[in-house]
Formats: C-alpha cells, sequence, structure tokens
C-alpha cells in the first residue's frame, strides 16, 4: 500500500510530518483502499494539545473582534459551497452512502457556519436587575481548548456543527474524526486558513477512537469535549472528564419512533417510512427504526411497504440511481444479520430484505429489511444503526405513544397524521428531544438538536450550542454608598 497517498494531520496551519504508524481507510462499497492517515500516539497528541492552549492564551482568535470572526466564518462558507463536489465525492468513497444523498446533504452545510458567524456578530451582553445602586453586567468569553469526537455517518455535516458553534464563540478546536471516515474533514483544515483563519485555531488529528481518541480525552487542559458516538464511548470519556472537571456535550443513540395514523394516506405513510428508515442506509442516529403503525390502516400498510422496499434500488454509491448504498465496514454487516437471526428467534416475521449482499462480488451492503415483530422485542429495543426496521401493529393513540416512550433512548420521533389536534396532543406526550410532524430528518441550523434519556446531554444546532462554548462573566460596578461593615477602630482593634 506504499503507493496510497497519506494524508496527514492538520496542526498549526499545516499538514504536519507524518506519524510512523498509519492506519488505512477503505471504501466500503468495494473494500478497496482510499488512503492512509495518522495513527496520532499519545505524546503528539499532548503536544498538539499544549501548543493549541498557547495559542489560546496569546489570543489571535479568542480575543478577535467579533465581526473578525463573523468575515472569516462567511468567508469559510463561500469557499465550502464552491468546493462541493470535491468534498461529495469524498464522503461518498469513505462512507459508501450514495451520491444523490451526499449532493443533497452537503450543500446545505456552509449554512451552519453562515449561522453561527450570524451568532458571534450579533451576540451581546446584559445587565441584570441588581438590588440598589450597582450595575452587572454579563459577557460571554470563549471556553479555551476544545475537542470534539465526530462520527463516520454524516462526517461533514456533524463536525461542521459543532467547529462552526466552537469558532464563532473563539475557542481553539482539535477535531478527531472517526478513523472509518477522516479524510473530508482533514480537508477543511487548508480551507478554513484561506478563509483567514489563525493557523493553531482548528487542529485536526486522526487515529482510532480506541488510542487517539482517548489520548485526547484525558487531557486535563481541555475546557469542554464534544462527542457524537455510543453510550459505551461516552461512558469511558466521562468518566475521565469528570476527573479533570471537563463538560461534555454529548449526541448519542436513539431508536426513533415513525408513529403513523389512520388519517394519513397509507401511500404518503410508506413514502414517508421509506425516507425516515433508509436514509444513509440506516445508519443515522434518528433512522426511523421502529414503524408504530395504527391497526385500522396496518395490512394496507405493510403491503404496499414490502413492495416499496424491494423495490429499493441497492447499488454503487457513485451511480445516480442509486437508492441503497453500503454499511460502513463488516462488522456494520454481521450486526444487521445479528438483529435479523434474534428477531426470527423471537418470533418476528421478515416480510422484506433480511440478508447481507454485494453490488460488484465486494463490499459491505445489506438489503432494507422490513420485520414484523412486538414492542418488547429485541430488535424493537436497541439500536441496529443499519437498513432493519421493525414494523408493530399498534391498537390505537395510547398503545402508539405507549411503544414510543417504551425504550431507552429519547432523541427523535415523528408524527404522520393529518388530524392537527391529534398532532399536537401526541407531540406533547411523545418523550424525545427531537419530534417531527409529517416530516423526519428535517434539520436546521437554528434548531437544537439533541436528545434526553440515553440519548444524550446537550444540544447541537441553534443558541443553545453556541452558548456551550462560552462562560458567562459577571462584572459587579458600585457606584453608591461603599460598604460601612466596620468602623476603623473595630477593623484596627486587636483581640485575644
Amino acid at each position: 500500500m506504499s503507493n496510497l497517498p497519506h494524508i496527514s494531520n492538520w496542526v498549526d496551519g499545516t499538514h504536519a510530518a507524518a506519524a510512523s504508524d498509519r492506519l488505512v481507510v477503505i471504501n466500503p462499497a468495494d473494500e478497496s483502499p482510499i488512503a492512509t492517515v495518522d495513527a496520532t500516539p499519545h505524546a503528539t497528541v499532548d503536544e498538539i494539545v499544549s501548543k493549541s492552549l498557547v495559542t489560546f492564551k496569546e489570543g489571535p482568535w479568542s480575543r478577535a473582534e467579533a465581526s473578525d470572526r463573523f468575515a472569516v466564518l462567511v468567508k469559510a462558507a463561500s469557499l465550502l459551497r464552491a468546493r462541493i463536489p470535491e468534498f461529495v465525492e469524498l464522503e461518498v468513497r469513505q462512507t459508501g452512502r450514495p451520491i444523490r444523498e451526499m449532493r443533497a446533504q452537503l450543500a446545505r452545510i456552509p449554512e451552519w457556519l453562515e449561522y453561527f458567524a450570524g451568532l458571534a456578530r450579533v451576540q451581546e451582553g446584559a445587565v441584570t436587575p441588581f438590588k440598589g445602586p450597582v450595575v452587572n453586567t454579563l459577557v460571554r468569553l470563549p471556553l479555551g481548548v476544545v475537542a470534539q469526537i465526530t462520527p463516520w455517518n454524516h462526517p461533514l455535516l456533524i463536525s461542521m456543527k459543532k467547529i462552526g458553534a466552537a469558532l464563532a464563540a473563539g475557542n481553539v478546536v482539535i477535531v478527531k474524526p472517526s478513523e472509518l471516515a477522516p479524510l473530508s474533514i482533514l480537508k477543511l483544515g487548508a480551507l478554513f486558513k484561506e478563509a483567514g483563519l489563525p493557523d493553531g485555531t482548528l487542529q485536526i488529528i486522526s487515529g482510532y477512537g480506541r488510542d487517539t481518541g482517548k489520548f485526547l480525552c484525558e487531557n486535563s487542559h481541555l475546557s469542554k469535549i464534544d462527542i457524537t458516538g455510543g453510550l459505551a464511548t461516552y461512558k469511558a470519556i466521562a468518566s475521565v472528564a469528570s476527573q479533570n472537571m471537563i463538560p461534555i456535550t454529548a449526541e448519542l443513540g436513539g431508536k426513533a419512533p415513525v408513529c403513523i395514523f389512520p388519517s394519513m394516506d397509507v401511500q404518503q405513510a410508506v413514502k414517508a417510512s421509506l425516507f425516515a428508515s433508509f436514509i444513509a442506509s440506516g445508519q443515522t442516529c434518528v433512522t426511523g427504526s421502529r414503524l408504530l403503525v395504527h391497526m385500522e390502516i396496518y395490512d394496507d400498510f405493510v403491503n404496499l411497504l414490502q413492495k416499496r422496499t424491494k423495490a429499493l434500488r441497492i447499488g454503487a454509491p457513485t451511480d445516480p440511481k442509486t437508492q441503497i448504498g453500503a454499511v460502513i465496514n463488516k462488522a456494520a454487516v454481521e450486526r444487521c444479520t445479528a438483529f435479523v437471526s434474534q428477531a426470527v428467534e423471537e418470533g418476528g416475521k421478515i416480510l422484506c430484505g433480511g440478508k447481507a449482499v454485494t453490488v460488484t462480488g465486494k463490499g459491505f451492503f445489506f438489503e432494507p429489511t422490513i420485520i414484523e415483530t412486538s414492542s418488547t422485542s429485541h430488535l424493537s429495543c436497541n439500536e441496529v444503526f443499519g437498513p432493519v426496521i421493525a414494523v408493530i401493529r399498534c391498537k390505537d393513540e395510547e398503545e402508539i405513544i405507549n411503544i414510543a416512550n417504551g425504550t431507552s433512548f429519547a432523541l427523535g420521533a415523528s408524527i404522520w397524521t393529518r388530524d392537527f389536534t391529534q398532532a399536537h396532543r401526541v407531540s406533547q406526550k411523545i418523550d424525545a428531544g427531537i419530534v417531527w410532524i409529517n416530516g423526519h430528518h428535517l434539520n436546521d441550523p437554528s434548531s437544537p438538536w439533541g436528545g434526553f434519556k440515553e440519548s444524550g446531554i446537550g444540544k447541537e444546532n441553534g443558541r443553545e450550542a453556541y452558548e456551550s462554548y462560552t462562560r458567562v462573566k459577571s462584572t459587579v460596578y458600585n457606584y453608591g454608598i461603599m460598604p460601612e461593615w466596620f468602623d476603623d477602630e473595630a477593623e484596627n482593634a486587636r483581640y485575644g
């Protein structure tokens, strides 16, 4: 593999000298190697954090005017928008997702930079209603050096959510992308430099999560950790972060219910379910992985769903006609297979799919799969992170709500009904951080994104995300009578 291109870490405004240890990035659609990246060792991680702390304290970005940060981020957005095709090609190759999906998703990503740039530009302080002849001013300041651990399923989108908020607030950012899909993130360094971001303000380091990611999150000089990943990873990081008093934002797993009521046209309900369930081959935290269908339309719905699911086009991700691309690796195929096997053992009925397939004799693909099962089955209660979907017959609205709330996850949920009163009533009762009515996967930089229960802590997007990358400083001005607790005689008196 010596002829593979190598993309090293982006540190202090340039690609650093290549590490001695490297890892190979694989195209999941055909199992071909794409490139190598650094497997960053512990000592290098600590050195990068130390350099980043110096950069933050010296203040070329942390003390920059809000208007200057605005200008840099808006220019970065413009540069990114002009280069979307390059990033689409990389994202397709490293994730195996269909090009039609990636073109649609990446076209919107510059909006995140523009939104957070706008927040930085209009951020205002406050004066509190302090009692007495006192003025209390509040200002928001950047935290310091922040670490961001990003996933492989939406590499550029999720990274930009975090990077945009953190940079807008004035922080120095260290990003550790997933070892499975780091290439598009490593490409961002030069883009931000061209936009005018000071060297050392955005550091991008690659490596295995169990090593490089762990080394980064163990460093006591961090001021925040922002992670998108699984619950096990969060728990491992949280135990160390708590010892160092480092706050964490964590966007974790999900088991999103798609709640379908009788007022919905069956054809529309099926289209909605396909979109909710099979975007990214089911590899998103808000995949509509539980179809909760009212019994009045259940049979018609399931019959049409089977036909439409079987007709989905599995193929090469580079083909614009492909609707279902690859899953990320062999382990993902094995996980999907295991979920199908256990569902059958528990009495579930495979309505369509259920097997691994290949497109050209190689690659990691899994058929879009629908399994009729109970609400308490392993499939219904646990995250697959693949195209294996549970469909559940529900007798009434109350049962749909109870099942929707019946897992340890509470990230996203969608409600499909033409009854406005019902939509409002059900949305109020569903326990999830994001509830869509007659929609799914809808996202916007202004809309807070995050869940409850085991789905995470804190928010991406919105003012909430921006403010989570700041600390509030309170300055109290006394312009009235000075305090007179002790007179001079008492203050100078000797005791004992």
